[in-house]
């Protein structure tokens, strides 16, 4: 006999939380972001960065001079870090690009797709529909997050990438000779190269997260993305200025360069270890920052 038929009221339904993260809304996040037209201009410049930076380093080597050096041994200048090792080995040409596309075209890129990830939606209209699906606006944020983290590391990839494609066509390949001055095989270079570039990739945590914050707290994409790229221009700014050296340890870009310790022997793992921490700093500060407003705010403002 059924609970129905005794007279005896049924138990409610225990209804099941939902789960904070799923594959689907991932993957939707993911394929969002990247079919976007501005995301694939972003990943197309970083690209043709290492490739500009081989070309012209051929260019200017191909009469027998070094970097920074006329053919006919007149002034000399001083080339940038790895710049003068490109010719040696192609494989410098990935520290080099790197080098070349953190101060400014990697965060300038991680600005723009970081501030249109909440506000875009929001002024296009389309996120209120979004809420309206069994997402809810935390697992929203994470899946938004988780995208733009994703592009962080697809960026560098495609910098490193095309680097070192590059540097095989146009200069010869072999053992890497460390800042440090210790020769190490190629096998073992690529290995520090893939780390260099693990490393560059956690290096943008604090300006990606910083961008979603600002992203929640506008309905305008095109304000978020300049405030967040107004932003790292700042920042690097105060960086260079020694009498603000007290607050230098505590901006996002201070140790960013500190990826070039990896190719030492021994690594100096001091500014790394303090650039990780200070991108999960960050992260967790803007994040929670980020949370709390975009579970309060009114999307139908």
């Amino acid at each position: 006999m059924s609970r129905a038929e005794a007279g005896t009221p049924e138990a409610p339904a225990v209804r099941r939380p939902r789960p904070l993260w799923t594959s689907a809304l991932f993957r939707s996040e993911l394929t969002t972001t990247f079919r976007r037209w501005r995301t694939l201009a972003l990943l197309g410049v970083l690209a043709a960065v290492p490739v500009l930076i081989g070309i012209a380093v051929k260019i200017e080597t191909s009469d027998g001079g070094g970097i920074g050096q006329g053919g006919g041994g007149g002034g000399e200048g001083e080339a940038p870090a790895f710049f003068s090792q490109i010719t040696n080995n192609g494989i410098f040409l990935v520290f080099a690009a790197l080098a070349a596309t953190l101060p400014v075209f990697l965060p300038m890129a991680i600005g723009v797709i970081a501030g249109d990830s909440i506000a875009g939606e929001a002024g296009s209209g389309t996120l209120r529909y979004l809420l309206v699906a069994p997402a809810g606006r935390t697992r929203l944020l994470l899946a938004k997050f988780t995208a733009v983290l994703a592009f962080c590391l697809l960026a560098t990839l495609v910098v490193a990438v095309t680097g070192l494609a590059t540097g095989a066509l146009l200069f010869p390949l072999g053992d890497i000779t460390l800042i440090s001055g210790t020769t190490v095989p190629f096998g073992d270079g690529l290995v520090r190269a893939l780390g260099v570039a693990a490393v560059v990739a956690l290096s943008l945590v604090g300006i990606a997260t910083v961008g979603v914050f600002i992203s929640t707290l506008t309905n305008s994409g095109i304000a978020a993305m300049a405030t967040t790229v107004g932003l790292v221009i700042t920042t690097q700014i105060l960086d260079t200025i020694p009498q603000l050296h007290a607050i230098h340890p505590y901006l996002f870009p201070h140790y960013w360069l500190s990826f070039a310790d990896l190719l030492r022997d021994p690594v100096y793992w001091d500014d790394l270890v303090k650039n990780l921490g200070l991108q999960g700093l960050y992260a967790a500060v803007f994040g929670s920052a980020a949370w709390a407003r975009f579970t309060a705010k009114d999307i139908t403002a």
